[in-house]
């Protein structure tokens, strides 16, 4: 099990619970997040900007789980 750094952008919705679906939709691809933060907004292009920490588990043969699908990441 490793804890990754994830940094997204999420376009704003029109309800903050379907903005709250679409966080967690895109956070889910990345891992298992134990905690986020909308970071800031950009009005102009209609997106936030998540940062969040998630959790990947190992397979037994060593390969991670799930993959990183266009957030940027970092582990620690």
């Amino acid at each position: 099990m490793t804890t990754h750094f994830i940094n997204a952008e999420i376009d704003l919705q029109e309800t903050p619970s379907e903005l709250l679906k679409a966080i967690e939709t895109e956070l889910q691809k990345e891992g298992e997040p134990l905690r986020w933060a909308i970071t800031s907004v950009d009005v102009e292009k209609e997106s936030c900007s998540v940062e969040a920490v998630v959790i990947k588990v190992r397979r037994s043969g060593g390969a991670e789980e799930r993959r990183s699908g266009g957030a940027e990441e970092r582990s620690f």
